[in-house]
């Protein structure tokens, strides 16, 4: 018989692993089994491929025109073993790269969930060019980018002499999220910039941080930047964009407020 754990209700509230029960002193089969399907889509996260076809097309389809780069990297098994390596451009990708119009360079890249890429970073780049174009602003070059780490973004902008970069890129996979999305915004590119220059929304996907809700805490970030000339710990998330809510069983809840808070 399986014993329910007295902490069960809570799971009508996160997708976390919590309240699972027992039987005897194991868990339930049941939950063996969801784990073993967990474990076995975030292997195939980190090790499916990008279809950058398919991206490129959907950009084409929406009036983008990317460019392709791929970092030195030269096959999944290396960009694993040497991160180094996922942080810089290929010759011919550093050759091709030219300076282009300034402003926002955005960097499609496929990290270690090319399945988040390809799910939600066009969603979340359409709601950021409408933000942008309703302030005057509009998209510099579009690259996407094959086996890459965050800081390749750094290269890229500096090549382009792009005014800040924002890279688009699979996080690592979690047992209960294996398409979340990062985010990566740095002000004024170059290679060498420090994560502690940079700003980061995370878990981006319907199930955590929906894309056009992130869009809109991009868009107060790059402003905020402009205004400051600097992104990282100089800069403080104070967009205010409402917490994300949460899909659970289909359902979408709302994110409870924070103590001191009240709710949205």
């Amino acid at each position: 018989m399986t014993t329910p754990d007295p902490w069960a209700a809570l799971r009508a509230h996160t997708l976390a692993r919590i309240a699972l029960g027992r039987t005897g002193a194991s868990l339930p089969t049941v939950e063996w089994l969801r784990f073993a399907e967990a474990h076995a889509l975030a292997r195939d996260a980190v090790h499916t491929p990008l279809d950058v076809a398919a991206l490129v097309a959907a950009l084409r389809h929406h009036g983008v025109e990317p460019a392709v780069v791929a970092s030195a990297a030269p096959d999944r098994a290396t960009y694993l073993r040497r991160p180094d390596l996922g942080r810089r451009l290929d010759a011919a990708s550093a050759a091709a790269l030219a300076p282009g119009p300034g402003g926002l360079a955005v960097v499609l890249a496929d990290g270690l969930s090319a399945r988040a890429t390809q799910a939600h970073a066009l969603p979340l780049l359409l709601a950021l060019r409408g933000h942008l174009e309703a302030a005057g602003d509009a998209l510099g070059i579009v690259a996407v980018a094959t086996q890459a780490r965050v800081a390749l973004g750094d290269e890229v902008g500096e090549r382009v002499q792009a005014g800040a970069v924002l890279v688009l890129i699979g996080e690592r996979p979690g047992l209960s999220s294996p398409d979340s999305l990062g985010a990566y915004l740095t002000w004024a590119p170059r290679r060498g910039r420090r994560d502690a220059e940079r700003n980061c929304v995370s878990n981006i996907r319907p199930e955590g941080q929906p894309p056009a809700q992130a869009a809109a805490r991009l868009a107060w970030l790059l402003g905020a930047a402009r205004r400051l000339g600097a992104t990282g710990v100089a800069l403080k998330d104070e967009s205010n964009v409402a917490p994300p809510a949460v899909v659970i069983g289909g359902e979408r809840r709302d994110a409870p407020a924070l103590p001191g808070q009240s709710a949205p």
